[in-house]
């Protein structure tokens, strides 16, 4: 009896055991998800939405960006030439001056006065050179004496020369038209030849002066335009090379260069911090795509472009960077249609459909 009872257990078991599979209830087993749709699910969309981009030519400009600074254009310390006592100051602080305009005068009571006595020492040596040339006419005198007489008056002429240019020393005069500065001496002031008085400035036009890095040398010549900013303001100004440094500097490796700006108004004002843009070069034709849109790669970079619904990937050698775009210079052609979202889930000859055109 224990027998039969065993032998009806082990076909029970086998039959449970033949009818597991065909009730399902392995369906979420290893064995995988038994729905197609579910299946489909897990591997993922096989169209990737995607934005893309029509290619046309544009202008590019290749502009180098650097800082700089504002200088006068002319500018010197007014310094007398000769020491003394100040008897005047006839400019005021931080007007405008003309070239040639009296500044400032040092006393020059004892040169007028020994030019005083040297103009009459003057007179009557001519009067005696007169004499004496008459008299060497008529054979009266050596001509020895003569050339006595007429070596005095000429050795006055030269003594009142020497005393004029001592007593111009003393004037001190605008050597250029400009703005003076605020005064270093007042009237009455004992001042030496190293004594600065005050600074004179030339500031129309004004110099912008900066410098770009050695390997653009090439790229820059007298006439380019450059424009510019001053810090804390918003307005941008232009102005025009006019001289660069004839060598690099072996420090910064940096060539220097001087602009000429426009300033009648005297916005620019010496000492101020400047940034500069300077056009190197224009493309008239260049081919631009979004910075993000270019994957790089060990041997360089490429991008994918749309055809026929596929994601198609294209090797590139770019070119100039600005802000937002790279320039291509080959790969790409005009009317492509750039991919520019997704690119991290692209593939080449994955499907895809564009749901934005820029």
């Amino acid at each position: 009896m224990r027998k039969k009872i065993i032998s009806a257990v082990v076909v029970l078991a086998v039959i449970v055991l033949l009818a597991l599979p065909k009730l399902n209830l392995w369906s979420n087993g290893s064995e995988g998800p038994k729905n197609p749709a579910a299946a489909a699910a897990r591997r993922g969309p096989s169209v990737v939405p995607v934005e893309a981009l029509v290619l046309n030519p544009t202008r590019l400009d290749n502009v180098v960006v650097v800082t700089g600074s504002v200088q006068p254009n002319e500018s010197l310390e007014l310094k007398s030439e000769t020491a003394g006592k100040i008897t005047n100051i006839y400019f005021k602080e931080g007007k405008a001056v003309k070239k040639g305009e009296l500044l400032v005068r040092v006393n020059d009571e004892e040169i007028r006065a020994t030019l005083e006595k040297q103009k009459y020492n003057r007179k009557l040596n001519q009067d005696i050179e007169f004499r004496q040339r008459k008299l060497l006419e008529k054979e009266a005198i050596s001509q020895e004496e003569y050339d006595n007489a007429l070596n005095k008056l000429n050795t006055t002429k030269a003594d009142i020369a020497v005393l004029e240019a001592q007593l111009d020393k003393t004037m001190i005069r605008a050597p250029f038209d400009g703005v003076i500065g605020l005064r270093y001496v007042s009237e009455g002031a004992l001042i030496s030849t190293s004594t600065a008085i005050a600074n004179l400035y030339n500031v129309s036009p004004a110099k912008i002066e900066f410098a770009i890095p050695g390997r653009y040398s090439t790229q820059v010549k007298s006439g380019q335009k450059i424009k510019f900013t001053v810090e804390s303001d918003t307005i941008n100004y232009e102005g025009e090379v006019y001289a660069l440094e004839p060598q690099i500097d072996a420090n910064t490796r940096t060539l220097t260069i001087r602009a000429l700006a426009e300033n009648t108004k005297g916005m620019l004002l010496p000492g101020q911090f400047v940034k500069v843009e300077l056009v190197l070069g224009t493309t008239n034709n260049a081919i631009l795509v979004p910075t993000e849109a270019v994957v790089p790669e060990l041997n360089g970079h490429k991008v994918f472009v749309a055809k026929n619904g596929k994601a198609m990937e294209v090797p590139v050698q770019t070119g100039i960077r600005n802000n937002t775009n790279l320039e291509i210079i080959s790969g790409l052609h005009p009317q492509d249609t750039l991919i520019t979202t997704g690119i991290l889930q692209l593939r080449n000859g994955l499907d895809i459909q564009i749901t934005k055109m820029n």
